[in-house]
């Protein structure tokens, strides 16, 4: 139990314990400087739905190099100009509701 410890071993765990606090702290800065929202991955990140948004205009282009050049460009001034929804969230959501069934 805590009251059987020392005073001194205390102080050593709650510096440990605000070690952890601040390494964990450093991480999540480091990922939302990155680009990756929290609790998020790759896929939520704005880089993969421009690259998204550039297949996708270059399936409908007959120049495909100019397609995904054009639509990264153009997703990724999107993603950072507008709220673009979460990829990855409505992907699982939709197949969660998928696996549930009509109500």
């Amino acid at each position: 139990m805590a009251g059987d410890k020392d005073p001194l071993s205390q102080l050593k765990d709650l510096n440990h314990l605000k070690n952890q606090l601040e390494e964990i702290q450093r991480r999540v800065e480091d990922e939302v400087s990155v680009g990756i929202p929290q609790g998020g991955s790759l896929l939520g990140s704005p880089f993969l739905k421009g690259f998204l948004a550039g297949y996708v205009v270059a399936k409908l282009r007959s120049s495909a190099i100019l397609g995904v050049v054009l639509g990264t460009m153009t997703g990724i001034f999107a993603a950072q100009s507008y709220q673009v929804p979460n990829i990855e969230q409505t992907v699982k959501d939709y197949l969660n509701n998928l696996k549930k069934g009509p109500k």
